[in-house]
Order: structure tokens, then C-alpha cells, then sequence
């Protein structure tokens, strides 16, 4: 069942802190950007982070799943996690953990940029 954009626009309003987050529909959910660098999902209705190994053992601490696209396909997940539940409870604590994902978004791009040779 594909994201409601109520739900995406409940959490563009949540993320605002953040700065101007964009979303757009893809694959039948929804990618959350900021400046260009996907940093979320939205499935079902539900948040999902992007983990790295910068992050993951933040999300595999408070006992949460990866994203599962095919749930006939468990073995098959994204590194993406929902916040936990208590997130939503308080705007700080889903700002934090969404920074969490914003900075695996960083450290993704840093990797795919060209490195300069230094001149002669």
C-alpha cells in the first residue's frame, strides 16, 4: 500500500527544523531530500532513516528492523530503519534521529566525489 500524502506531509512538517525537505514519490513511496541528498524513505505509511555503518548500531540498539521493499523477499532489506516509536513524542528526539540518517546521506556523497589530483 503506497505512502498517504497526508502521512508525507505530516513528516515534511516534523523534519522542517531540519531545513527545506523535499518529497517525491518514487516506486510507490516517497524519497526525502534535503539539498539534494535522499536521507529517508516513507512505505506504508511509516519513516524510514538511512543507516550506514556510521549509524546502523544506533537503530539495531533500540531493537529496530531494516526496510523490507519485498515482504515476500524478507532476506532482501535497504539500509533504512524507522525512528522508534518514542521519536514521534517529541519533535528534538525525531530531529535527532533524523539527522542520524542526514549524515549517512553526507558520508555517501563524500564517498562519490572525484577526488582532485593536486596540481604540478
Amino acid at each position: 500500500m503506497p505512502a498517504s500524502r497526508d502521512y508525507v506531509d505530516h513528516i515534511l512538517e516534523l523534519l522542517a527544523p531540519l531545513g527545506d525537505v523535499k518529497a517525491r514519490a518514487m516506486f510507490g513511496g516517497w524519497g526525502l531530500s534535503l539539498d539534494g541528498m535522499t536521507f529517508a524513505l516513507i512505505a506504508d505509511d511509516t519513516l524510514y532513516l538511512k543507516a550506514d555503518d556510521g549509524n546502523r548500531a544506533r537503530f539495531v540498539a533500540e531493537g529496530l528492523s531494516p526496510f523490507v521493499p519485498f515482504p515476500d523477499k524478507p532476506d532482501q532489506t535497504m539500509s533504512y530503519y524507522p525512528p522508534p516509536d518514542a521519536a514521534f513524542d517529541d519533535e528534538g528526539e525525531l530531529i535527532a534521529w533524523a539527522r542520524l540518517g542526514l549524515d549517512a546521506a553526507l558520508r555517501a556523497a563524500a564517498r562519490k566525489r572525484p577526488r582532485r589530483r593536486p596540481s604540478p
